[in-house]
Order: structure tokens, then sequence, then C-alpha cells
């Protein structure tokens, strides 16, 4: 079960939409931004109100603390919040990401910075964060920490998360929405949001423009 959210201008800014994620549950939060066309049929959707960036201050994989603001300032960034026992969406997002990324010259590569923030930071240790990003791109920044935090920085992106629970069969799930937040180098703004749909050619095709601060 899953869900996320997000407002287009297509279907009027007080219009909330259902989205996936790795869990359940219902959205009651108002749309976190508007966008000036229908996007419907576009991976990325460019908001007219960019988000300012979470102001995080989390440990990443070394256990050495983050500050999220400082450590990406000046730099493409691209920010999602999941969490490493998520059978689907969670590992097809970063996968899809890391190869997309490996396209870019080399120099592009270093200047890009991709974040995931866990939203199980009681499972996700920072050694267990670094192994499972280890997997996929070690350049990864992993990010764990209190919950709380990182559920009020989430929500400064109009991503809902909620505590893991226990399922029906007594699994563990952790509900968060799947958005991929996108900064801009220029103004360290988040411009840009991706869903779950978003393929590996996608991200292949944006990512130059990003890594400039463009629009796709």
């Amino acid at each position: 079960m899953r869900k996320k959210t997000f407002a287009v201008a297509a279907l009027l800014a007080a219009v909330t939409m259902p989205l996936s994620a790795c869990g359940s549950g219902e959205d009651s939060k108002k749309p976190v931004s508007v966008v000036s066309e229908d996007t419907s049929r576009k991976a990325a959707t460019v908001l007219d109100t960019p988000f300012e960036k979470p102001d995080l201050v989390l440990t990443d994989t070394r256990g050495r603390t983050y500050d999220l603001r400082k450590e990406t300032a000046g730099r493409p960034t691209l920010i999602y919040f999941g969490y490493t026992h998520c059978p689907d969406v969670c590992p097809l997002t970063m996968n899809n990401i890391a190869v997309a990324v490996k396209s870019l010259p080399k120099a592009e590569q270093d200047k890009l910075r991709v974040v995931f923030v866990t939203t199980d930071p009681d499972r996700d240790t920072p050694a267990e964060l670094g192994k499972w990003l280890k997997m996929i791109n070690a350049d990864f920044v992993g990010l764990t920490g209190d919950f709380d935090t990182i559920q009020a920085g989430a929500r400064t992106l109009g991503i809902s998360i909620e505590p893991t629970t226990k399922d029906k069969n007594g699994k563990l799930v952790s509900n968060h929405g799947t958005q991929v937040v996108a900064f801009s180098p220029k103004t360290d703004a988040g411009y840009v949001l991706y869903g779950e749909d978003a393929t590996v050619e996608d991200y292949t095709k944006d990512l130059p423009k990003l890594v400039k601060g463009e629009k796709p």
C-alpha cells in the first residue's frame, strides 16, 4: 500500500493528489506548491514557488554530523525520503538515479549531491545506511537521526512521513511520500519534483540541466 501528495495547477491550488509510497494512509496537509502548466505527461514538475532547503542537521553514514544546508550549498542536490527495508519504490528510485548519474561527466558527478534521508531511523543506523547505499552508489549521502526532526524537515517540502508501524501481518512498514526534490545550485531552492514513475531515461535526460540549475 502506498501514498504521496503534491499539487499541480491543472487541478487547481486546492486539490491534493494521491501518489505512491512504501506504506499507507491519507495526507491531510494542504498542497505544497503550484505549477503554471499541465505537467501530467512529464516526469518533472517545475514549481512556480520553489521550496526552501530543509534546515536539517543529521548524522551521515560515517557517524558524523551533517548540516544539509551547509554541506550542499551551491551544489545541485537531489533529496529523497525513504528507508532501506522498503521492498520496492525506494530501491527502484535510488537505482534509477544512480544509473542516470553515471551518464554524467565526472566533473558533474562530483558536483552533484544525492541525499537519502531515512524515514525509519530506528533500524537505519549510519552503518546500515552506508551498507545499503554502497550497493547503489557509494557517493550518495545517507542521513539518519531523530524521527521528529526528519519528519519536520520532510513537511517543509510537502512530503508526508509517519512513524514506522506494523502492518496486519506484523511486518514493519514506513509510510512516506515518494517525491524526489531537485535543488538548484544557483539558488539552493527546490524547484523541481519527480514522482515514483520517473524512469532512468527521465533522470538521464534531465540531470545535465539540473546540475546547471536549469529547468528540465
